[in-house]
């Protein structure tokens, strides 16, 4: 008589009890992993610069059954954020997703854009991520951070050398934190998705010669939606990822597949 064969216990996706803080959340990506932090079971704060563009999001997701709640809040403002996640954490989860993008030339960039985007994309983001890591230290608690990347922290694109410069910068420091926070049991990862259609990515997208050279990239022929990323964001997210820490989860079509 043979043995019972028995079978590995499938981990949960599942997000119940947990807290999660999403940034730039009222619209394209961020609005998108918001939504699907809630309907796995998480309680979502949605944080960005204009308060009623997050409330109206925050309400829909209450609408449809989930857990929201909206905090205008600039992410630059390092003080600000410290005191704010203070104040309403610890969150178990955090998509750092808030960023931006001034594409040009590598000899016309100015320093107002370099200023810009790295302000964002790069400092905003590690102290974000700083802010929750602390908390959930503070209150003993392990957590998972989702810094939100691109398919251009692993590859260059022209007229990209800033946005190039933030997304590797991001990919580097979140293999540096995912070392010292895992005693915590912190974990931290990154996202990098290829072109998805957003309202900031749109104007861009609109134009032939442009679309026709991310189309001739990406190898399944088109390009991403926001909700092409929300199945990557609760994995990241949830403990079906659990042994998961200082990597990229790249979601780019196949772009950097060649």
């Amino acid at each position: 008589m043979s043995a019972a064969v028995e079978l590995p216990e499938a981990p949960s996706f599942r997000l119940d009890g947990k807290r999660a803080l999403v940034t730039g959340a009222g619209r394209g990506i961020g609005l998108a992993a918001a939504g699907a932090l809630a309907f796995a079971g998480a309680e979502v704060t949605l944080v960005a610069r204009s308060a009623a563009e997050i409330e109206a999001a925050a309400a829909a997701i209450r609408a449809k059954g989930g857990r929201a709640a909206a905090l205008a809040l600039d992410v630059t403002d390092t003080a600000a954020v410290t005191r704010a996640v203070a104040g309403q954490g610890p969150f178990e989860v955090l998509v750092n997703n808030a960023g931006t993008a001034r594409h040009a030339h590598v000899l016309e960039v100015t320093e107002a854009d370099y200023d810009a985007v790295t302000a964002l994309n790069t400092r905003a983001a590690f102290f974000a991520m700083q802010a929750v890591a602390r908390g959930l230290r503070d209150a003993g608690r392990g957590g998972s951070i989702i810094n939100v990347s691109s398919q251009m922290g692993q590859v260059g694109g022209p007229r990209r050398s800033v946005y190039c410069a933030t997304k590797w910068a991001m990919e580097g420091f979140t293999k540096a934190t995912a070392l010292e926070l895992a005693p915590l049991g912190i974990r931290v990862n990154t996202l990098c998705p290829t072109f998805i259609e957003t309202p900031m990515s749109r104007p861009g997208l609109a134009d032939p010669a442009t679309r026709d050279w991310i189309l001739s990239n990406i190898r399944l022929g088109r390009v991403g939606q926001p909700g092409d990323l929300t199945g990557a964001v609760v994995f990241l997210a949830s403990d079906a990822s659990s042994l998961m820490t200082g990597t990229a989860l790249i979601v780019d079509g196949g772009w950097t597949a060649a």
